[in-house]
Formats: structure tokens, C-alpha cells, sequence
């Protein structure tokens, strides 16, 4: 479709937004079935409800439009989904792969940030409250996703890719490292209140 107005953009990138959840939510039932974490599990299914809560708002501003329904597939989406089973193909460790494929998932999701962004400020601009109403929760969620996702690789999955063993190394060498910066920062201290009692002796020896 040629885009000959600011509206045709607008449609433009309502359509890929569309196209890129529908194939995400196409793909999220094989991740499900693949990862090896409950809570992962849990989060994978929530995106897919909140994008079919998208999918739907977008149909009714497209509506609202009076745009065409043709669905082009969005390659950017499939570039990233293309990403994903490529790792789900090639990592064979379970828990190495939760974490590979929370890191995917995360990438998709800025990548909807982006273009979620994009359409809330055109929509903001062509005067569609419809378009700036469902970016705006789209937005909302997605930001608040991404956060939690972020302190699952921290706090679970991250850590579980290493195996005990390798976790008690980074615990030590971690260890190490305050320690190191303590006995830094004890030092310094020490050397400054050797400085403060040179210079009051300079001082009385003046006097």
C-alpha cells in the first residue's frame, strides 16, 4: 500500500503492531511447552492474553478508521521469532535455554515498546483517542512486563543456568571483591586521619 498521508502511516503501523501479536501469540504456546520454569511459564501465558486484548483494540480503531483488513506479516517480528527457535533448536541445556529465551522475549518486547510508542504519538497527533487509549495500556503493561521479567533472569533464571556450583564461585568471588573494596575504603580512611593529625602538628609547631 502506498502511504500517501499521515493517516496511511498511522494504519501502517497499527497493522504491523497487529501482525506482530498475532504471531506472537502464535508462538508462545510452543515456548510454553519448552521452558523449563514455572514462573517463566507464567509470564509467557499472560503476554499472550495481553495481546489478544491488543489484537482486539486494534481491530476496533482500524474499524474506526475505515482502513482495509488486509494483514501483511510483520518481518520484524519474524526476524525475532526466527531468533527464538533457532535457540530453542540449538541450546539442548534446559536451563540454559530458559534464560536464552527470556532474553528473546524480552528483545520482543522492547521492540513492541517501540512501536507502541510510535502509533500512541501519531494517534495523539491525527486527534484517534481510540489508537492513544490502547497504546497507552499496551505501554503500561509492557513496561511493567518488562520490569518483572527483568528480576526473573536476575532473581531465578539466570541464576539456575549456572548450576550450584557455578553459583557458589560467583558467591565467593563476590565475596572477595566487598571485601577487597572494605579494606580499600578502611585504608583510605586511615591515610586521610594521618593526613588531618600531620597537618595539626604542622600547625602547632607554626604557633
Amino acid at each position: 500500500m502506498a502511504l500517501k498521508s499521515p493517516m496511511d502511516l498511522l494504519t501502517q503501523e497499527l497493522k504491523e503492531i497487529y501482525s506482530a501479536e498475532r504471531q506472537l501469540s502464535r508462538a508462545i504456546p510452543k515456548l510454553v511447552k519448552t521452558v523449563q520454569s514455572q514462573r517463566l511459564r507464567e509470564m509467557l501465558e499472560r503476554r499472550r492474553e495481553q495481546g489478544g486484548t491488543l489484537i482486539e483494540a486494534i481491530d476496533e480503531a482500524l474499524e474506526e478508521i475505515g482502513t482495509t483488513k488486509s494483514r501483511p506479516k510483520n518481518p520484524a517480528m519474524e526476524g525475532l521469532l526466527e531468533d527464538v527457535n533457532e535457540h530453542v533448536d540449538e541450546i539442548k541445556d534446559e536451563a540454559m535455554l530458559d534464560a536464552a529465551l527470556l532474553a528473546s522475549i524480552q528483545k520482543i518486547e522492547h521492540y513492541c515498546i517501540a512501536a507502541w510508542g510510535t502509533a500512541k504519538s501519531m494517534g495523539n497527533l491525527l486527534g484517534q483517542e481510540k489508537v492513544v487509549e490502547a497504546m497507552e495500556r499496551a505501554l503500561e503493561e509492557g513496561e511493567r512486563y518488562d520490569e518483572e521479567m527483568t528480576q526473573l533472569a536476575e532473581t531465578e533464571v539466570n541464576q539456575a543456568m549456572l548450576g550450584e556450583g557455578e553459583q557458589g564461585k560467583v558467591a565467593g568471588e563476590q565475596e572477595v571483591e566487598e571485601e577487597e573494596e572494605e579494606a580499600s575504603e578502611e585504608g583510605g580512611g586511615k591515610e586521610e586521619g594521618g593526613s588531618r593529625q600531620k597537618g595539626r602538628a604542622r600547625r602547632k609547631t607554626v604557633a
